[in-house]
């Protein structure tokens, strides 16, 4: 990755200068040159890539929190307020201190003479090039209020479908977990009485029973061992997850797994084709808004795959066929998609795949959760009730014996 610094002008003859990051100056040309500027300069130097507000270690905003910015950033521009005193008072209301600076960053350069778009590139980590584009779209075509009820309407949609992932794997989390509590809270308090009472009684205890008073005996000696291992083991997998290598295997890994790889492409296949969308409808060419969205894509392989679109778009393929070879996505979108290039309608098709995966992901998150949650309940009762009877046997042998 490449940071290049471009001086160029507007069609209104206006000069501006400012830094952008890609891959090689000629992609970074096309860009500019796509948004109706005129090169004068333009010179580039490899750098680390700026992290984005979605992956970078440092705390940014959440959805709801951007969510909720956006939606105070529409009022006052609606309310016809000027650009500085708006972001006066978006600075004045942000309870996160970076994110007041960097507020304030941006008024700074506004007020220096530099657009919306390019001030807030200066702070990627709270503004994704996502939004820095839809930004500079409704600059350029006049109608900011309008992208911003776009992009906000977008956010809403990413913030429901994550929503409906979790609380469908909510109640079955609190069921693993309240159930392993009741398995510990027998093996650490109940069983060492009953221990205690059948040692003193020194009757002969079923196989089951003596397995399972040997196990909680000698659960003093390995257990500080494995709990060691455990943090261990979580602390490595933690490292690694992190590394790029472990992040597309771990991505991998989870797109292959049964049910859950399915949700995965799913929710997968919805942001790309809102993304996609929202950017396009900004007046952003294709081969741009393909770039920005797979870097939106939070799973690795999918991310790629788009690259490798972007690349035999590039060539002259169609948009569809790219897809198609890559074969990342379900066989339907991508038909939808090409279905939406022949008609001249692609904009309009992306929205419907999302709308057509979204209803997919409802009905399978409810048919999920309706067979998970009676089956964790039945297994947590068969190991808890287990763990009781093999307890109680010996008293009802005695009993069965008088």
């Amino acid at each position: 990755m490449s940071r290049f610094h471009y001086k160029a002008a507007r069609a209104d003859g206006t000069i501006i200068e400012n830094d952008i990051e890609g891959e090689t100056e000629r992609g970074i040309r096309t860009q500019l040159e796509g948004q109706g500027l005129l090169i004068l300069n333009l010179s580039g130097s490899e750098i680390r890539a700026l992290p984005r507000f979605s992956t970078s270690r440092k705390r940014g905003l959440s959805l709801r929190e951007f969510l909720i910015f956006n939606q105070e950033f529409l009022a006052l521009v609606k309310a016809g307020l000027p650009m500085l005193r708006c972001f006066d008072l978006l600075a004045e209301r942000s309870t996160q201190a970076a994110f007041h600076q960097a507020l304030q960053g941006v008024r700074e350069s506004i007020r220096g003479g530099a657009a919306i778009s390019e001030a807030m590139a200066q702070h990627t980590h709270f503004f994704p090039e996502l939004y820095q584009a839809s930004v500079r779209s409704g600059e350029q075509a006049g109608n900011l209020p309008e992208v911003l009820s776009r992009y906000i309407s977008y956010l809403k949609l990413l913030i429901g479908v994550r929503e409906k992932v979790l609380r469908a794997l909510a109640y079955p989390a609190f069921l693993v977990v309240f159930g392993f509590g009741v398995v510990g809270f027998l093996l650490a308090y109940v069983l060492p009485s009953f221990s205690d009472v059948y040692s003193e009684s020194r009757v002969e205890l079923p196989w089951a029973t003596q397995m399972l008073l040997n196990f909680i005996n000698s659960a003093s000696t390995w257990l500080p061992i494995l709990l060691v291992g455990l943090a261990v083991s979580i602390g490595t997998f933690a490292w690694w997850r992190t590394t790029p290598s472990g992040k597309w295997k771990l991505d991998q890994i989870m797109l292959q797994v049964p049910l859950l790889g399915d949700i995965i492409l799913k929710n997968q296949a919805i942001r790309l084709t809102r993304t996609l969308a929202t950017i396009l409808a900004g007046g952003i060419p294709l081969l741009t808004a393909l770039q920005i969205t797979g870097k939106a894509m939070t799973n690795m392989v999918l991310a790629h795959g788009i690259q490798s679109a972007i690349a035999q778009v590039r060539e002259g393929n169609s948009l569809s066929n790219a897809l198609k070879r890559g074969g990342f996505l379900p066989r339907m979108t991508v038909e939808m998609i090409e279905v939406g290039e022949t008609t001249g309608s692609l904009e309009t098709m992306l929205l419907e795949v999302a709308e057509f995966h979204e209803g997919e992901l409802d009905l399978q998150l409810s048919r999920l959760t309706t067979w998970i949650e009676p089956l964790l309940l039945v297994l947590m009762g068969i190991l808890v009730g287990g763990i009781v009877i093999i307890m109680y046997l010996p008293i009802f042998q005695l009993a069965g014996t008088t």
